[in-house]
């Protein structure tokens, strides 16, 4: 049998590759740098759909003709959350660093799934910052990942483990004392997702009422933990919100704390992104009893700024964290010495063993701003959404909804004699209408029961200005729909 010409996949002309790389990253950069020139979003053509379901090539085609396809189909058609006037969800925006971050930890390639290599020290350095952040003891363990989804879902992993250490190996077993989990009404769905993925089901998870300022009742709670122990049921784990994804809200951690040390539950804060408000000297007193947790789960993709994908959870006893996951057949041992040596892998901490290099982003974006910087731009956001507050609070047209905790502001535009029917149809097309025009985008979500346009600020590229803004594309778009 002839055997066939060996071949590479790189460049043939690295001089012209190189060129073209080069050219690619102008425009990006000039593309983050022109953001304000831009709508915030615009629709995708039914074009550029038809281009993106054609069916797989066969033969390839050259890079730059590739990044012209991506130049024209691809680019112009983004989320939007880098503009300063992207108010939906809790999306973070970016930072102009990581473009080079994201290049270097490209060109590696390095998979963080162990082994001993210089990826791996990065992570751990990432992993220690976050403890001192956090004052999480120096045995805490920690783990990078895709996004607070799967952080809750690995502390929750943890915690299911701490309370029933033979789960791996048997499986849940319905009967005698089923496990269950206590959270605010206000929680993401995250952490009933990861009820269901851990097999102890969205019903075992109890959403407890939240008070006025939608921060849960910790009373409530109390009355709750004793029914299920007087059914039989067995109380495992309470989930505080350092951020509920609605209004921002923080629930009183102190109090959940000295409740779990009280009923020996384990204590899980889902912090997504307003667990980052620890870097803020302000803010910082808000999170009063953050360190006590037994997990903590949050997003640098959020308030950090750190492009896309970003997240960490902490875990207080590094024990536990790696009974809960560390599986080690004879093709993962541990050597003494060589590249597979390495005292922790990541992989005994959570579900994946291929893991990508998140940690460079972080660790530049810490390096190039520090954690005092970083803390005043979330200060910022903080101060622009009571701006935003006091300027709806002053159009007789507009209603604040809920009070601005941290950096979410609730409101809806009204007029007399509409039901509330009419009115969250009314303000769901004002939305659609602002979000379509390319000035702003905001999102939508319920308060007591009520349609609200939810803005949230967390993009350091915001400014007032953006938000009057807003404020004036909301009342163009009600007043031109109700005449």
């Amino acid at each position: 049998m002839q055997s066939a010409e060996e071949f590479s996949l790189d460049p043939q002309d690295w001089d012209a590759f190189r060129q073209l790389a080069h050219r690619m990253l102008d425009e990006a950069i000039d593309y983050v740098a022109s953001v304000r020139q831009r709508p915030v979003w615009q629709p995708v053509p039914e074009q550029a759909k038809a281009r993106l379901r054609e069916p797989p090539p066969m033969e390839g085609a050259p890079l730059e003709e590739i990044c012209d396809e991506f130049r024209t189909t691809i680019l112009p058609y983004a989320t939007g959350n880098i503009h300063p006037r992207f108010f939906g969800w809790v999306h973070g925006s970016g930072q102009a660093g990581n473009l080079v971050a994201e290049t270097l930890a490209a060109a590696m390639n390095s998979n963080c799934g162990g082994r001993d290599h210089g990826a791996i020290y990065v992570e751990e350095e990432v992993i220690a910052w976050c403890r001192r952040i956090f004052g999480f003891p120096g045995e805490a363990s920690g783990l990078l990942l895709s996004g607070t989804s799967m952080a809750n879902l690995v502390a929750l992993g943890v915690a299911r483990h701490a309370a029933d250490p033979e789960a791996r190996k048997r499986g849940l077993c319905r009967g005698a004392e089923p496990l269950v989990a206590y959270v605010s009404a206000e929680a993401h769905e995250s952490v009933s997702r990861a009820m269901e993925v851990l097999g102890l089901g969205s019903s075992a998870l109890r959403k407890i009422a939240v008070r006025r300022d939608f921060t849960i009742d910790i009373e409530a709670m109390h009355a709750a933990i004793r029914e299920d122990r007087a059914a039989g049921s067995r109380p495992f784990c309470v989930i505080g919100c350092a951020g509920t994804v609605n209004t921002g809200a923080i629930d009183d951690l102190e109090g959940l704390a000295q409740l779990c040390a009280q009923e020996k539950l384990w204590f899980h804060i889902d912090g997504a992104f307003g667990a980052l408000a620890m870097f803020s000297d302000t803010l910082r007193p808000r999170l009063k009893g953050i360190e006590k947790a037994d997990s903590l789960a949050f997003d640098f993709h959020k308030w950090m700024h750190v492009q896309y994908d970003a997240a960490c959870v902490l875990v207080r006893r590094g024990d536990l964290h790696r009974a809960a996951f560390s599986m080690r057949p004879p093709y993962l041992q541990r050597l003494p010495r060589g590249l597979g040596s390495g005292e922790d892998w990541p992989s005994d901490f959570g579900p994946e063993l291929s893991r990508s290099f998140r940690a460079l982003k972080i660790w530049f974006a810490i390096k190039q701003h520090g954690i005092r910087r970083l803390g005043e731009s979330i200060e910022q956001n903080c101060a622009q959404a009571h701006y935003l507050g006091e300027r709806v609070a002053r159009e007789p047209e507009l209603e604040i909804l809920a009070p601005a905790s941290l950096n979410i502001v609730c409101f809806r535009y009204r007029r007399e004699g509409m039901t509330e029917a009419e009115l969250d149809r009314l303000n769901e097309e004002v939305i659609a209408d602002v979000q379509e025009s390319g000035v702003a985008a905001p999102s939508t979500s319920r308060i007591g029961g009520r349609l609200a346009i939810r803005a949230n600020i967390t993009n350091h590229r915001t400014r007032r200005e953006d938000l009057d803004l807003l404020v004036n594309a909301v009342l163009e778009a009600a007043r031109a729909r109700v005449g």
